[in-house]
């Protein structure tokens, strides 16, 4: 059986930081290095989570909810949460089955998963 392209979702906000720089940064250096077949950060116009705590942007700072999606191979995903245990600042990460239509990460995937 072949394994499933999945997408990864992970919640954070643009206030947080990992050492210099903002988590949503690390994350997706961290994803291009090993080569995940796609990642894209979105910011949110508002949200909150379990602290009910509203993000927003303001006029003085930008404190934004920001959320990562990351489309791979399921075991690839797995492996990649595992590396980001360290990382303070994130949130609720969320794990999808998704069905790859065209584009370039289809190929990507389907090599991958040969």
């Amino acid at each position: 059986m072949s394994e499933r392209a999945k997408l990864l979702r992970i919640y954070t906000d643009e206030a947080a930081y990992f050492g210099d720089r903002k988590v949503f940064e690390v994350i997706a250096s961290r994803a291009r290095d090993v080569k995940m077949a796609g990642v894209t950060i979105l910011e949110a116009m508002v949200g909150f989570g379990r602290s009910a705590q509203v993000h927003r942007r303001h006029v003085l700072e930008s404190d934004r909810a920001v959320v990562i999606e990351i489309v791979d191979l399921d075991s690839a995903l797995r492996a990649f949460v595992e590396g980001l245990s360290e990382i303070e600042g994130i949130g609720l990460m969320t794990l999808e089955a998704v069905e790859i239509l065209g584009g370039k990460a289809r190929q990507t995937i389907a090599k991958a998963d040969a």
